[in-house]
């Protein structure tokens, strides 16, 4: 689904990354929290917004509830939100942000870097919780990327840039173990099976529901997913699928005009009635409801 889809007031409205807040033009912005940071003058900030770049908070105080596609995170000193493209979120009015936000815009590392980092990992959550020796080393990459970012004096454009590529990758590697955990050897096929169902799910979520036909088309069986996916999430295929759906239900309902009827025809359910039995089985309320609640 993208903006493309629909006419202007009934899209999801989506900022890009503000090249005019980076130094020197660079793919990335990092610096203390505080004011509007990385992010538009216009953005609403304590509305449900969403942005097409990723955004790392690492928190020096706290607690602060900042929601990401409608769950809502309780974040303290020394834990890390990871916001990723394409995900809505929304301040909390109430809080004051303190500690180190990051920005980074898609295309700024090499495709080897994402997928080594997993920058599109939208199956981890976004809060993370690192040790005393994680945090540690976390903090000091943070630093030291920060330190390259503001140095643009010492070193030629194009050097300095390749030096924050390589700095930012070094803190992405780091925070990507945290957010994966530790993986065994055994895993390893499990893994791989449940990262192309993912990706399968993606793509084809607003038109395929089936998890026979995502394992056919995978070649693999319903068993063999069924074991993937609950190793690497804990749910099942059909649960899975289900909570992609529900998610951009969520998200065209809060920031669309769209009648109901043309929400659930975008992910799948041309019938609005059945749409609307769907989503209060899982949101637990109805898109009428959850509609308001947003705004």
């Amino acid at each position: 689904m993208t903006d493309r889809d629909f006419p202007d007031g009934d899209r999801i409205k989506t900022f890009p990354f503000p090249v005019d807040r980076g130094l020197s033009g660079v793919g990335m912005r990092i610096g203390p929290m505080g004011g509007r940071g990385p992010w538009h003058a216009h953005i609403p900030l304590e509305g449900v917004h969403r942005i097409d770049f990723h955004v790392v908070m690492l928190f020096d105080a706290g607690p602060v509830r900042h929601m990401i596609d409608f769950t809502e995170y309780e974040v303290g000193a020394g834990e890390l939100l990871w916001i990723r493209p394409g995900q809505v979120h929304r301040f909390s009015r109430a809080a004051e942000y303190r500690g180190t936000v990051l920005a980074m815009q898609p295309g700024f590392l090499p495709r080897t870097t994402v997928e080594a980092t997993g920058l599109y990992r939208y199956d981890l959550p976004p809060l993370l919780r690192p040790d005393a020796a994680q945090l540690a080393g976390l903090e000091a990459s943070s630093a030291q990327l920060e330190r390259e970012y503001v140095d643009t004096v010492t070193l030629p454009s194009g050097l300095h840039t390749a030096v924050l590529r390589h700095s930012l990758t070094a803190f992405l590697l780091r925070l990507a173990h945290l957010a994966a955990g530790s993986t065994e050897e055994e895993h390893r096929l499990d893994e791989t099976t449940f990262t192309r169902f993912r990706d399968a799910v993606e793509r084809d979520f607003a038109t395929n529901h089936s998890v026979s036909a995502y394992a056919d088309a995978l070649g693999y069986s319903r068993r063999t997913l069924v074991r993937a996916v609950r190793a690497a999430t804990g749910e099942t295929p059909k649960g899975f699928i289900d909570k992609r759906v529900v998610l951009e239900a969520k998200r065209l309902l809060a920031h669309t005009d769209l009648p109901i009827g043309r929400v659930g025809a975008a992910v799948g359910f041309p019938d609005a009635a059945n749409f609307s039995k769907f989503f209060h089985l899982h949101a637990g309320t109805t898109p009428v409801a959850f509609r308001a609640e947003m705004r």
